[in-house]
């Protein structure tokens, strides 16, 4: 916002401010600037606005006046679900197990350079076990999915801001119990800030509008639920839960239900994961496929701290 001043009977704008410090003028930051209008204080002047959210990704650059990103919330990719078995060789019917959930962040402030550039990478969740179309009790496997990649932030000055793991897929081979895939691990590695105000007054410790709703959390993916079994052809167990995402306040996707029995009911598909969680496992019966892991995601925003 310009600042102007009447010289002589003409208003002109200025683009420097001075002030007195001690016995001489000197050229000092100055991050606000008030009037008073109609007896009320009014600003007039502000060095820095923070920036509204946003989910860009690929490379972004850093506003030259920022000195601090807010990530609001990121996630990596959960893993899929694990497809239900047919009747296998043993006489079970064995059902999907769920996918781990990737590493997260709620509302985590990272020091950044101004003018330097971020890359920013989100990956896609795990595709659910076994597709559809493949023939039950083939001897397979019908394990979910990987995360396709890490949830990442680095800069060409500030280096790695942080790396989020994938979420890993469950597994399930003939002849095996289904066994949950596991959570991905939060590695933080640029500087992070835990005090300090922004230039237009916004406290960074109030920074509480992610998924945990609390200012400065990180940590690992957790694990799905491990599949179960029935004993004898037609038998029907549910598939088991992907793993939560976000410390537990995102559900991972719940199993498939069981079928009633029979080749014309199969057991349910599994229910696909949201946000980072891993997918539910398939049902039994006919080996139902799992769910997909929930996609990465980041959203964020540039700040200035005064």
């Amino acid at each position: 916002m310009p600042v102007y001043v009447k010289d002589g009977g003409v208003w002109r704008t200025i683009d420097r401010v001075y002030v007195r410090d001690a016995t001489s003028f000197t050229n000092k930051t100055v991050n606000n600037v008030y009037i008073k209008d109609g007896g009320s204080w009014r600003e007039v002047f502000i060095i820095y606005d923070t920036t509204s959210f946003s989910t860009t990704t690929g490379t972004v650059p850093v506003p030259s006046l920022a000195n601090a990103i807010h990530v609001q919330y990121a996630a990596a990719a959960g893993g899929g679900g694990s497809g239900g078995m047919d009747y296998d060789s043993r006489g079970y019917e064995d059902a999907g197990a769920g996918g781990g959930s990737g590493a997260f962040i709620s509302d985590k402030v990272f020091s950044v350079t101004g003018g330097e550039t971020l890359t920013i990478v989100t990956g896609t969740g795990g595709a659910g076990g076994d597709p559809i179309g493949d023939p039950p009790g083939d001897g397979t496997s019908r394990s979910g999915g990987n995360g396709s990649a890490a949830t990442t932030v680095s800069g060409t000055s500030s280096g790695s801001l942080f790396s989020l793991a994938v979420g890993i897929g469950a597994t399930s081979t003939y002849n095996s119990v289904a066994v949950a895939g596991t959570g991905g691990l939060a590695t933080i590695s640029g500087t992070t800030l835990t005090s300090g105000t922004t230039v237009d007054g916004l406290d960074i410790t109030t920074f509480t509008s992610g998924p945990l709703l609390a200012f400065n959390q990180s940590g690992n993916g957790a694990s799905g639920s491990n599949g179960n079994r029935c004993s004898g052809d037609n038998c029907n167990v549910g598939g088991a839960n992907g793993a939560d995402s976000y410390s537990g306040n995102v559900a991972g996707g719940t199993g498939g239900d069981a079928g009633n029995g029979g080749s014309y009911e199969p057991g349910q598909v599994g229910n696909p994961g949201t946000r980072g969680s891993g997918g539910g496992g398939g049902g039994t019966e006919q080996g139902a496929p799992g769910g997909a892991g929930g996609n990465g995601e980041i959203n964020y925003r540039f700040i200035r701290i005064a």
